[in-house]
């Protein structure tokens, strides 16, 4: 993921100025302050115990157990089972007002943990056929914990709330396993907003790149689109010390390797937007002197612009199959090869609009705008439903270089738990508010295409 460059959010603050209404006046609201101090303790609780316990995608049963099960207990009837196993539950205010959604994912990652915590993870799974540890080593067990706080702080204000929230509760961001569905995109298609369709929609991501105490948000694109390929080049198998006897699909893959570089660095516009191929994985024969019948390669395409993501996709399938036939060899390119996820846009009025929320909580000064994310995010899918926005909380704590921090999707990945609080009255500020202001629904429309 590459690394964010800092600064004042002067695009956003033009455009709030330009704003007719408000979306706050600089000060936390004291109904967040009281909240955020009331659950701060089980926040915390839930967080490790989600840190302690965590399961991979399509897996989360006992994580969504233990969400419907604290749903329950404040009186929500939560409904579960949405694509395998999101948890969802409406908080309806006593007064009339717009509908809100607010989302965390629940899932982890095959990576076994290398901090030297108290709570952390010895859990280990099946992924891809191969024992793996699992770890909460992108925050998700953070953002669990936070909108769990946020449905008790919610919940003891209904009766004086505008409006109704929904809580999404996600299985599956980090993607299915092969083979299945899942994710945002899953609960889309099996209705989450079928009876329930906000008019607004609110996201975070606890980020290592980011201090304790800060928080980044930017207008339009935030996160990249991500697409995975598979390219498999067939040869003909030998003895390696005859190659002539054969047609050697390692050398053949090389030289797609190398030409598809060119893809990128020669063929695309990246002074519009930036992108990028990579190859992750190669995997062919099992001898060091057998040439082998064929050479599998996967890797991922990360883009902010469709029209360069089609191009992409061509010139790619282009290379593996040109490539290999002057080598004497076939390609079969799959590019991409599944569905994969769109670009994290956010709504450029609402973002403008909810900015003074963020900078309420957080100061306007560790209110900053990351560069462009070549990461990807599926709640990008609930984005291009309803108007969105999504945010970044600093994970990193403060005495330590955020450049040089682990990053997330790292063993070493280490949340500062300050970060829950921050996150949770951040998250807090910006549903109240817009809840407070019916004018935002309006303005939130706007700017969506």
């Amino acid at each position: 993921m590459r690394r964010p460059v800092l600064h004042v959010l002067p695009a956003l603050i033009a455009a709030l100025l330009a704003s007719p209404v408000h979306a706050a006046e600089g000060t936390e609201r004291p109904e967040v302050t009281a909240a955020a101090k009331s659950v701060q303790q089980k926040v915390v609780a839930w967080r490790r115990d989600f840190h302690q316990n965590p399961e991979l995608s399509n897996r989360e049963t006992r994580t969504a157990a233990k969400v419907a099960e604290h749903l329950r207990a404040l009186g929500l009837k939560p409904v579960t089972g949405i694509a395998h196993n999101g948890v969802v539950a409406i908080i309806q205010g006593g007064k009339p007002g717009p509908r809100v959604a607010l989302r965390a994912d629940m899932d982890a990652l095959p990576v076994t943990e290398q901090v030297d915590l108290p709570f952390a993870s010895k859990a280990t799974a099946t992924f891809r056929g191969q024992t793996v540890g699992v770890m909460h080593a992108c925050g998700h067990d953070a953002h669990t914990g936070i909108l769990l706080g946020i449905a008790d702080a919610l919940v003891k204000m209904k009766a004086d709330l505008p409006g109704s929230v929904m809580l999404v509760f996600q299985p599956s961001e980090e993607g299915a396993p092969d083979g299945e569905e899942g994710g945002a995109s899953l609960m889309l298609e099996e209705g989450v907003f079928k009876t329930f369709k906000p008019d607004a929609m609110f996201g975070l991501h606890v980020f290592s790149t980011l201090q304790a105490g800060q928080i980044g948000v930017r207008q339009g694109p935030l996160m990249a689109a991500s697409d995975k390929f598979t390219i498999k080049i067939k040869g003909r198998q030998t003895h390696g010390s005859r190659p002539w006897g054969g047609i050697d699909p390692i050398v053949a893959a090389a030289d797609v390797i190398g030409t598809a570089q060119t893809i990128v660095s020669r063929r695309t516009d990246i002074a519009k937007l930036p992108a990028v191929v990579t190859f992750g994985a190669i995997n062919g024969g099992i001898r060091y002197n057998i040439i082998p019948d064929e050479v599998e390669m996967v890797g991922t395409i990360r883009t902010f612009d469709e029209g360069m993501r089609q191009k992409i996709f061509s010139d790619l399938k282009n290379v593996a199959e040109h490539v290999s036939s002057a080598n004497g060899a076939t390609a079969i390119a799959n590019v991409p090869d599944s569905q994969g996820n769109p670009v994290t846009f956010n709504n450029p009025a609402l973002t403008a609009r909810m900015l003074p929320s963020l900078q309420a909580v957080a100061g306007a000064d560790n209110v900053v705008e990351p560069s462009l994310q070549m990461g990807a995010e599926d709640f990008s899918y609930f984005a291009k439903e309803v108007p969105s926005m999504f945010f970044f909380v600093g994970a990193t704590a403060k005495g330590i270089d955020p450049v040089t921090a682990p990053s997330n999707h790292s063993p070493q990945f280490a949340l500062d738990e300050s970060a829950l609080d921050l996150g949770l009255r951040a998250l807090l500020q910006v549903t109240l508010d817009y809840l407070h202001q019916p004018q935002a629904v309006a303005v939130a429309q706007t700017g969506n295409d």
